[in-house]
């Protein structure tokens, strides 16, 4: 604190002094104290004064205990608490001392009503707002043009137009301020038009052209190189204000050439300019490439370079960036700069740092970042749940959901579309629907995603009749809700309903992506319709300009392969571009073990060790082939191979949804409360299929035998989810298990018995595609 000059005219100019210089709120108070100590004959100016230094320095709390204490308050005081509660954010106490104000007969001023205007503002409160303006025009105050900006800015911010343009019509004297609020009052309120009509009536009238008006008309035009010429014209083409905005506005345009350009042309710029120039590199994420956005981060190390202090707004667009170009790295290098300015607390930069570390695979560190944000803004629950469904944390997913509504917050379409997704992967048709419920009782129901998001669900969860009645009803569909209830029919096996569906898409000229050619060839694959796949596999490209990605030439080897032609299908993995692709040759190797082929299959199996060693579903494929063929030596061999090797089988685990909740399995388990009551009912049920077959004189040749004799002593995960299914749910209700592996042939046999026996519909979704198990037969035609 500076040391004050020897004489002062008086007490309160030496107090008043000693104010001035307070840079915290310590110090404040100890001003304070020493007041009350030495001079309680304080004058009221030094009081507002004392007043207004707690207000600036401590926020309306402190202030209002001050304020308390005054045995004398005038208009000042209570100007300076509402002015302190509205910048607060606590409108409704701010209006409660506006209300105190009135009752205690205090000659308030225009800055009382001005006050309160602004609390009305930032609570969007109109109905109060109309009061203040009726007080106003009893005062004699509406003829001024102050309290005429007050009022148009409290109608526009309200969204109430057409009051704000009653009042500026009749205001007698209008000033920058009256021009630019209510330009920006319909930029805001989506009315361009008007604000076209506005603007233009300010330059008739003479009006000079100030930064913040063209900065509005730039947000809405259409043509900003118009609005830029008029710009250069006004001679404010070098104004940071107006740059900024123009830069920020040509980016959103997609013309991003023009907007580098415009940013080089600014002779000084500041951080609001770099922030516009880095956050227009990123804003196209499908059109924005990575040396576009490594454009972004050397404009962040220039600004570094030139000592500016990068703002909250610098950080969470470069931190995009980093996540767009993948510089995850140079990410958590900015972290430490986000914790060294103390923006750790930022929502929107919390976000960014959860999507960086969630899209590296580091969600831990997310979940750090997430612990220290205020958890007040559903952004950055989004954001926290969207990571855990990245990188397949599902239930974790579903549990900060829950927590989030805990909190009182209002999930929006991004939300409940993310947590959907997570319903899609577990397969919890239940919770999806309550979501859905959710969904319509919020009014989000009518948005294509979230319809999107329930066929995904429903058809993931095994209920392709449900996802296709969602697709039916939607009110509009793109060409995401056609892909979805296409693959849903191809995973399935309902290939003509999945066919029908793409003639019905090209009648409807909605264009196919990558995504519904996807689910039209593996419709095909699943049906066995070679000629109709190969011809939808050469469209994909000659009619659409699509290139084929892995998983469409996955799907072709898998098509040739069920139809047994397997050496077309190796010619048309050597003729591809995923000719050194061990996922195509693993579809292949899949292939030649249900035709038996072990030649060709060895010979397979030897390319995709070489490829990819350490996987264990190439071995687990080559290890069942030999046991098909009844080479044990051999698939003995391939065991100790992947014992050699380090090799460990991904182990098996199925699940079910009932009301009580989520039930998982694993072979043999019986760790489950209920394990004897499953057991014995495997028990029935197997010796029910036993007595069946023997009554029909059913033959089972003898490796079929032996596995079931197998699997009453190490029972596998599905068969324990399937007893339990049928122990809890109603005889009419299907059963619908899943499982994170490819179903094997003695559980895929013991499914299509039991179908049988019980006369219950079962539904197994495995690693490859769904089983509908009905009067002992299942809809993939045994091949799978």
């Amino acid at each position: 604190m500076p040391q004050p000059p020897t004489k002062f005219a008086s007490m309160d100019a030496f107090y008043l002094y000693i104010l001035r210089s307070c840079a915290a709120l310590p110090q404040v108070a100890a001003v304070h104290a020493h007041i009350a100590r030495a001079h309680p004959a304080a004058s009221l100016f030094l009081r507002n004064s004392l007043l207004a230094a707690y207000c600036r320095l401590g926020g309306p709390l402190p202030a209002r205990r001050l304020f308390d204490e005054m045995r004398r308050r005038n208009a000042v005081s209570f100007n300076l608490l509402i002015d302190a509660y509205s910048r607060a954010g606590l409108a409704e106490l701010s209006l409660g001392t506006f209300a105190r104000a009135l009752a205690s007969r205090v000659k308030v001023d225009r800055f009382t009503y001005a006050a309160a205007l602004a609390a009305c503002s930032r609570a969007c409160d109109v109905r109060t707002g109309k009061a203040v303006h009726a007080l106003v025009v009893i005062d004699g105050h509406d003829k001024g043009v102050f309290l005429s900006n007050s009022l148009i800015s409290m109608y526009a911010r309200c969204g109430k137009m057409d009051e704000a343009r009653q009042v500026f019509d009749v205001a007698v004297e209008h000033d920058d301020v009256s021009w630019n609020s209510l330009i920006s009052g319909y930029v805001r309120a989506g009315q361009y038009q008007d604000m076209l009509r506005v603007f233009s009536l300010m330059r008739r009238s003479g009006m000079g052209l100030n930064s913040f008006a063209l900065g509005s008309v730039v947000k809405c035009c259409s043509c900003v190189e118009a609005v830029h010429g008029c710009v250069v014209k006004a001679g404010l083409d070098t104004d940071i204000f107006l740059a900024s905005a123009m830069i920020d506005m040509y980016a959103k345009k997609g013309a991003l050439g023009n907007a580098v350009a415009l940013f080089k042309s600014v002779q000084d710029p500041n951080v609001v300019v770099f922030n516009a120039m880095i956050a227009g590199f990123c804003r196209d994420e499908t059109a924005a490439g990575k040396e576009v956005v490594n454009e972004a981060l050397s404009l962040y190390s220039e600004l570094q370079s030139r000592g500016m202090e990068p703002t909250e707004f610098t950080f969470s667009s470069i931190l995009r960036a980093c996540n767009l170009a993948g510089e995850f790295e140079f990410g958590k290098q900015l972290h430490g700069q986000v914790l060294k300015h103390s923006f750790q607390g930022d929502d929107f930069i919390g976000s960014a740092l959860i999507d960086l570390y969630s899209s590296s695979g580091c969600l831990e560190d997310g979940y750090k970042c997430f612990r220290y944000l205020p958890k007040e803004d559903i952004v950055t629950w989004t954001s926290m749940i969207s990571g855990c469904v990245q990188n397949e944390l599902f239930e974790k997913a579903l549990r900060l959901f829950q927590e989030s509504l805990c909190y009182g917050l209002k999930p929006d379409l991004f939300t409940l579309s993310s947590v959907m997704n997570a319903c899609a992967s577990l397969a919890v048709a239940r919770t999806g629907k309550q979501i859905q419920s959710l969904a319509t009782k919020s009014g989000l129901d009518k948005f294509t995603v979230m319809g999107n998001s329930c066929i995904h669900m429903y058809a993931r969860s095994g209920d392709v009749d449900a996802a296709t009645q969602m697709f039916q009803e939607m009110e509009s569909r793109d060409v995401v809700s056609w892909s979805a209830v296409i693959s849903s029919h191809a995973q399935h096996g309902c290939a003509r309903d999945a066919l029908r569906t793409f003639d019905e898409m090209m009648d409807a000229k909605v264009a196919p992506n990558e995504i519904t050619f996807l689910g039209v060839l593996t419709a095909c694959s699943h049906g066995g319709l070679v000629d109709e796949g190969l011809r939808y596999y050469e469209i994909m490209s000659k009619e659409y300009g699509l290139s084929p990605s892995i998983k469409h030439c996955t799907c072709v080897v898998d098509l040739l392969g069920r139809a047994g032609r397997l050496a077309d299908a190796e010619a048309f993995i050597k003729d591809s571009a995923f000719h050194d692709d061990p996922v195509v040759w693993r579809s292949l190797l899949a292939s030649c073990r249900i035709h038996g082929d072990m030649e060709r299959g060895q010979f397979i199996a030897d390319r995709i060790m070489g490829l990819e060693p350490s996987s264990s579903a190439s071995y687990v494929i080559l290890y069942n082939m030999y046991l098909d063929a009844g080479e044990l030596y051999l698939a003995s061999k391939t065991r100790d191979l992947m014992k050699e090797r380090g090799v460990k089988k991904e182990p098996g685990l199925s699940w079910i949804e009932l009301r009580s909740g989520v039930h998982s399995f694993v072979a043999g388990d019986k760790s489950h409360p209920e394990s004897n009551a499953i057991y014995t009912k495997l028990a029935q049920m197997l010796s029910k299929i036993e007595k069946l077959e023997a009554t029909d004189n059913v033959s089972t040749d003898s490796s079929d035998i032996s596995s079931r004799e197998q699997s009453l002593v190490g029972c596998h995960s599905e068969k324990l989810a399937v007893a339990f299914g049928m122990i809890h749910l109603p005889e009419s209700a299907p059963i619908r298990v899943m499982k994170n592996l490819r179903v094997c042939r003695d559980c895929h046999l013991t499914m299509k018995s039991l179908s049988r026996s019980e006369n219950r519909e079962i539904i197994l979704r495995d690693a490859i595609r769904f089983h509908h198990f009905r009067g002992g037969s299942c809809s993939c035609g045994d091949y799978w």
